[in-house]
């Protein structure tokens, strides 16, 4: 229900946002703003208004002006203009309410009241505009002067006590808060939803101070800055009565997802109710892999001063079991070569493997050498790269995990986190602590293991941890029975004995080489097969004329990134390959892996664009100076065209003309293999008389010449 004098806030609006109900005439409702000093009533469709009410983008709020006075509280002087201003409005509200409410009537009612009250009309305007905006009553009229103050000026003290009121009501005879309606439950759920519940991530008590904010204050000005002033403590709700509701109304779930993420709360919050080895009917049904960078730093094998970074690990490990079934300690990825490098030990023999580093084992000791049914990984690193080659030829599933959902692969996450912490208590120059402080030493300079030396620790680690008891593993009633002791081992072991096989083994250590290695199309053209900017050649496309006769379609490689200076064609049945090699038109890249040739190309392309840019300069620059060759030339024939010559004597004697700029070229043109001139004696003018002055200079080698060749000319056209 809406209600006369009822004060409602827009939530939507930063300014302008309370009105005040000042009269219902169904089917229209009158308001007023609650700002500015001459608000006037505006008019508003009543269903409209239960509209923006029940969509809760108009909120009740308790009246900001609904305070008790009484007058022996009030000095003589409030008292006086209060009852000044209720003597105008008590004459003419409810005698004129309908023409003060419409706006076309409201102005002439304003001059009328001036006249009879001899105020003027602006005046008028405020003592209304009081009266609706501050509660529809006398002492709405009141003057603000519980809001002025001497400021810099000392002030004359009477008996009251001044200042602001004591924080806490010592006597307890004082309301503290306010009632709970459902008007403060929406205004509760409001703050909530917009403050709260945002990934700035605000504390609930900062989510309080924005409820009083919105609902229980009154913004000012000073000194040209917004201020709010907040209600006194009868009319507002308390931070317990805010956070009694929040409790009790509490999403934990929503708010995680609001505030953090989703993926948040499905990394660390969300129940666990079931266990991963619940999913697995024995060892090889599903292996986890995953990466990690090693909290230490490493030095180089070639010099031990130089300091190389810090290594990746990646591990392999039976779910069932857990079992770590495959590792690589290197310094590629986290990626797909990483990922490869890790599952090609996955399937090896680890005795083998462990006599490279100097570590002589038993077969029982690392049992593990086979593939699996199931392999759970990340997207980045499975999301593409050969996983198709992996399910088609091996039969094997590939199963990615979610983005930023390492709780899916918890039991290699956690073998991460002590394979880390032992290798921060045993190794130098391992990460002490995220964030060094002033003085401490650098961890780095500490270091003191390279790759193969680490390699080995992380060996006795992974074989530590494959005879360490599991605690709280799961153990079944026939093991139990068996007396199982719950050992990575002796459940791998239990597992193959008494549970179905899952796993797989592969013989020949280069078939699955060929089906984890990257994938990539390569051209076939008349200059060999075209790959990365490479041309390789194959005796299979030779036999089989694919140059010419499959010249510019695409076929399926695979190839090794740090070795390019072979590429494999793969069978269909993901058994065998050709090989194709490296052509002479690319082997200066010989030996280069697939970076350093992608940087020598780019670096290439650079020099290229840089030597175009040039060559488009002086292009540029060479067409302007023959435009101006030409132009120049245009400018003498002009001067010739004067003459006014026909184009038939222009055309004649063509080969005559020929022969003697011919003879004139030969004679700039010729070798003079004495280069040495003898010195020409000055010449010496007589400036004694007017008449040497004015004769002709003598003929010069070309006059002479030319006098010469006109004859010739002239003999050659009378013969003709």
């Amino acid at each position: 229900m809406i209600f006369i004098n009822q004060v409602y806030q827009y939530i939507n609006k930063e300014e302008k946002n309370r009105i005040r109900i000042i009269d219902i005439d169904e089917p229209i409702v009158y308001y007023v703003e609650l700002h500015g000093d001459t608000a006037m009533p505006k008019r508003f469709a009543l269903a409209n208004l239960e509209a923006e009410i029940q969509g809760q983008v108009l909120l009740s709020i308790p009246d900001p002006y609904a305070k008790s006075y009484s007058d022996k509280d009030l000095t003589s002087k409030q008292i006086e203009k209060r009852d000044a201003d209720w003597q105008v409005v008590n004459d003419y509200w409810e005698v004129n309410k309908h023409q003060l409410l419409e706006k076309k009537t409201r102005e002439n009612i304003f001059i009328e009241i001036a006249d009879k009250t001899n105020i003027s009309k602006l005046k008028i305007k405020r003592i209304f505009t009081r009266f609706w905006q501050r509660g529809l009553n006398k002492n709405a009229l009141l003057p603000d002067y519980m809001h002025s103050g001497g400021k810099g000026k000392e002030r004359d003290l009477s008996n009251s006590k001044v200042g602001r009121p004591r924080k806490f009501n010592l006597a307890d005879d004082g309301q503290q808060g306010i009632n709970f309606t459902d008007e403060v439950k929406k205004q509760f759920a409001y703050v909530i939803k917009k403050y709260y519940r945002q990934k700035n991530q605000i504390t609930l008590a900062e989510t309080y101070d924005y409820l009083l904010r919105e609902f229980y204050s009154d913004k000012y000005q000073e000194n040209n800055e917004v201020k709010f002033n907040v209600w006194d403590a009868s009319r507002v709700p308390t931070y317990n009565q805010f956070y009694y509701w929040f409790k009790k109304y509490e999403d934990p779930q929503l708010d995680i997802v609001m505030r953090k993420s989703s993926k948040e709360y499905d990394l660390k919050h969300r129940p666990i109710l079931n266990n991963s080895t619940n999913e697995t009917d024995g060892p090889g049904t599903r292996f986890q892999i995953d990466a990690t960078i090693a909290d230490i730093y490493l030095i180089s094998s070639f010099d031990r001063t130089l300091i190389i970074g810090r290594p990746i690990v990646y591990a392999v490990i039976d779910v069932y079991s857990r079992l770590i079934t495959g590792i690589y300690v290197g310094l590629e990825g986290p990626s797909w070569i990483g990922a490869m490098m890790a599952l090609d030990n996955m399937m090896i023999n680890k005795v083998e493997y462990c006599s490279q580093f100097g570590i002589p084992i038993e077969d029982g000791q690392w049992p593990a050498r086979h593939l699996p049914e199931i392999i759970i990984a990340d997207r980045g690193e499975f999301e593409g790269y050969s996983v198709e080659n992996l399910i088609n030829n091996l039969n094997i599933k590939i199963e990615n995990t979610s983005a930023y959902r390492g709780d899916l692969k918890g039991i290699v996450e956690r073998q991460f986190r002590t394979i880390n912490g032992k290798v921060k208590r045993k190794t130098p120059g391992a990460i002490q602590k995220e964030f060094r402080e002033r003085g401490d030493r650098d961890y780095r300079l500490d270091a003191t293991l390279n790759l193969q030396e680490f390699t080995k620790v992380v060996i006795h680690l992974v074989l530590n941890h494959n005879e360490k008891i599991i605690d709280k593993y799961p153990l079944e009633k026939g093991m139990i029975t068996s007396g199982l002791t719950a050992t990575p081992i002796n459940l791998w072991n239990w597992g193959i004995a008494n549970k179905k096989g899952h796993l797989q083994t592969i013989t020949n250590r280069s078939v699955f080489r060929l089906n984890v290695l990257p994938k990539g199309n390569a051209r076939i053209t008349r200059a060999g097969l075209k790959f990365k900017n490479l041309f390789y050649g194959s005796e299979k496309a030779m036999t089989e004329q694919w140059y010419v006769k499959n010249k510019n379609t695409s076929i399926e490689i695979v190839y090794d990134p740090r070795d390019m200076n072979q590429i494999y064609i793969p069978h269909v049945d993901g058994r065998n390959f050709d090989s194709c090699y490296l052509l002479s038109t690319s082997e200066q890249y010989k030996g280069d892996t697939l970076e350093e040739i992608q940087f020598y190309q780019e670096m290439l392309q650079e020099l290229k664009a840089k030597q175009v840019s040039e060559q488009r300069e002086n292009a540029i620059n060479a067409d302007v100076a023959i435009e101006e060759i030409v132009k120049l030339a245009m400018k003498e024939k002009k001067k010739v065209e004067q003459r006014h010559i026909n184009k038939s004597e222009k055309l004649k004697n063509i080969r005559v003309n020929r022969q003697a700029e011919k003879t004139i070229n030969r004679e700039i043109e010729k070798f003079d293999l004495n280069p040495t001139v003898p010195s020409e004696k000055a010449d010496v003018i007589d400036f004694g008389t007017k008449e040497k002055l004015n004769e002709k200079p003598a003929q010069t080698n070309n006059s002479r010449l030319f006098e010469k060749l006109r004859k010739k000319r002239d003999e050659e056209f009378e013969r003709e």
